[in-house]
Parts: structure tokens; sequence; C-alpha cells
């Protein structure tokens, strides 16, 4: 496991949370400022239809700076081999950033309680993108892939980062349980430990990851929003500083010495050619580890609107098409033509590249012309009270 993995591998990412998009009112200039009254409050209160809920800038930014990492960690996976401080900033950015993602999903996820109209959002944001995409990911490998005439396309074992999609939808269906256990975290912990020592789970729906991952989407589902104000405060932000530059300076030094197996979570320790009592001791102390970088990174995230909140609301998108450029990059032999692209001036140039990209695909236009594979109008499929919103 210590050379960037060539294959698909099942990393990462992360949906979208359906809120509507932020309004921003403009303030008066009156010493008493009286809140201004939408179109949309207007009209209920003469008896229209509700105002739609606003969407938190702060969480939009959360979602998107994420998917930058997701994808800036991809495009080094090829290019990072031979470069020691690579492969520790790879660690460091692989300990966090996909348990962030996990949290902010759980956290929005505790509204969830099977209703028919939960359900139908279910269906058709998180099921049916993971059948399309798990199905063109295989195709794409089959065609584009050097000739693997072989792939079988399969629901049963995700590729590359299609596995977040299939993990969402287990733990969602799962949420009313974990709100009704008086001790939810112990019990997602000790699921997620037991995982680590047991290989014979297999790769079936990649529930090595699903299960090792669980206790993130737990205690999202526990937050409350003043959990997110405290983090947000001025010291934590301060204290994130050496957190950080401390996380990179551990990472430096076991950057050679230590699996990557370990940061995908989808391996249990004998796999790794560990003792089993390791999968134990590294499930909970990546937990430690994967929940103090992600108040950091929280600690730093913008509130306010920036020039790319509205980002936030397409980043289903960035995330299930990004890894079409990565993987194509790998097979046309991109990276084997360029070598150069190993060197720190091309890991540079990776990473702005893969960030761009991604910022891209994220826009409006791009989740409009997909929104047939990631929002789908299904509403011929379900009875009426399931296709109201």
């Amino acid at each position: 496991m210590f050379q960037a993995p060539s294959e698909f591998k099942r990393a990462p990412i992360p949906p979208e949370t359906r809120e509507p998009e932020p309004r921003h009112e403009r303030a008066t200039s009156t010493a008493v400022r009286t809140p201004p009254v939408s179109a949309p409050a207007r009209s209920a209160a003469s008896g229209g239809p509700a105002p739609a809920k606003q969407r938190d800038a702060y969480f939009d930014n959360v979602k998107y700076l994420a998917i930058v990492l997701v994808a800036v960690g991809h495009a080094w996976e090829p290019v990072m081999d031979g470069s020691r401080a690579a492969r520790a900033l790879y660690m460091v950015v692989y300990t966090f950033h996909m348990p962030a993602f996990i949290l902010i999903s759980g956290y929005f996820s505790r509204s969830f309680d099977m209703s028919p109209a939960k359900v139908k959002r279910l269906v058709t944001g998180v099921a049916v993108p993971y059948v399309l995409f798990e199905t063109a990911y295989s195709l794409f490998k089959r065609y584009a892939g050097g000739g693997s005439d072989d792939v079988p396309v399969t629901l049963l074992d995700p590729l590359f980062l299609t596995w977040f999609l299939i993990a969402l939808f287990i733990w969602r269906v799962t949420t009313p349980l974990w709100q009704s256990l008086r001790h939810p975290m112990p019990v997602a912990l000790t699921i997620a430990v037991l995982a680590s020592v047991t290989p014979g789970i297999g790769d079936d729906l990649d529930l090595q990851r699903v299960l090792q991952l669980l206790p993130f989407f737990v205690l999202g589902l526990l937050l409350k929003p003043e959990h997110f104000q405290l983090v947000r405060r001025r010291e934590v932000r301060l204290l994130a500083l050496p957190l950080f530059a401390g996380a990179l300076l551990f990472a430096y030094w076991a950057a050679p010495r230590m699996q990557l197996g370990w940061f995908y979570r989808s391996s249990a320790a004998q796999e790794l050619g560990a003792p089993w009592w390791s999968g134990a001791v590294m499930s909970l102390a990546m937990f430690g580890c994967a929940l103090v970088l992600t108040i950091g990174f929280l600690a730093w995230v913008p509130r306010r609107h920036m020039w790319f909140t509205v980002l936030g609301a397409g980043t289903i998108c960035g995330y299930l098409l990004h890894g079409f450029l990565v993987k194509g990059a790998g097979y046309f032999g991109l990276f084997d033509r360029y070598e150069w692209l190993t060197k720190p001036a091309g890991l540079m140039v990776v990473s702005v590249v893969a960030a761009v990209a991604v910022t891209l695909l994220c826009t409006p236009p791009v989740r409009r012309v997909l929104r047939f594979a990631t929002e789908p109008d299904l509403n011929w499929a379900f009875r009426r009270n399931a296709a109201k919103r």
C-alpha cells in the first residue's frame, strides 16, 4: 500500500443537501432596521405558499471546500510517488476530508424519518445516481481503461468514488435506529472497531468502509446548531493553526512508515498485514485524529457569503464528474508521458488544475445539465402522497 493507487480506488465525497438557494437582503439605512418582507413572505401572509427555507452560506462553503480537497487528493494519487512531502500532505487531507463530509451529511439527515416524501428523495437523490454512475464508471473503465473488456457492470462492488452514494443510502435508512438509541455513539464506535478486525466482511457494497466511517455520520446526527457556533469561535481558529502544523510534521515522519490503507478505511487490519488488535487501536486513533482535524477545518471555513458559496449546491456534480477527468488522464497516459508532473512544480500544476476543474463542475449550468441523473423527476414512479415535497 506504499504505492499510490493506480486502479479504481473506493474514495470519498459528498452529496448535496437540498435546501433552497440562499437569499440575501440589503440592510436599510434607517436607525430602526425593520426586516424586509420578501415576496414569498407576503404571499404566505395572504394565504399563498409558505416561504422557502434559506440556505446557510456556511454549510455551502464547507461542502465546496471539502469537494475541492477530494478532487485535489484524487489528482495527487498518480503523481505523489517519490515525494515524501506530497505523501504527508495527502495523508493529512485523507485523515479528515471524508469524515468532514460524512459528519455534515449526518447533520442534514437528522429529519429523515422514512416518510414517503423523504424516501422518495432518498431514492431519486442517492439510489438512482448510484445506479447510473456506477454503470457509467464501469463502462468507462471497460472501454477507456486500456482494453479491460472483462470489467463487469455490477451494483455490488462500487468503483472509485461511487461508494459514498451507497454508503449514504445505508446510513440514512438507519437514521431512525440511531435516533432511537440512548447511547448511539458508543454503539457506532463499537461497530467500527469490530469491522476493522473482521476481514470476512468482504467487498459487497463496500460494507467495510461503510461500517468503519459510520461513527462520523452518527455524530452528525447528534450535533445541533450551537455546536457549530462553538467550533467557529476565534480561539478554536487560532488553535487550529498549530494543530495542522503538528499534523503535517507527524505525517512527514510517518509517510515512509505507514500504509495508506489505514486512511481509506476499506480493509481490516489483517488485510493490511497487521495484527488483528492493531485494527481496534488504529480505528479509535484515526477517529480521534479525524475529529480533531475536522474541527480545525470547520473552524476556518468562512461564515459569510463568498464567491464560491453558490457552488455548494452543486457539489454532487463536481464529486461524480471529476473522477472521469482523473481516471481519464491516467488511462490516456498523461502522467506517464509528462514525468515532470511528479516534481514540486508539477504537483502544484496538478493541484490547481484539479481545483479549477471541480469548481467548474459545481457551477449551476453543469448542475442543470446533469439534473436528469442527480435530481431525476420520478413522480410517475411514486404514489401521489410521496410526490409531495
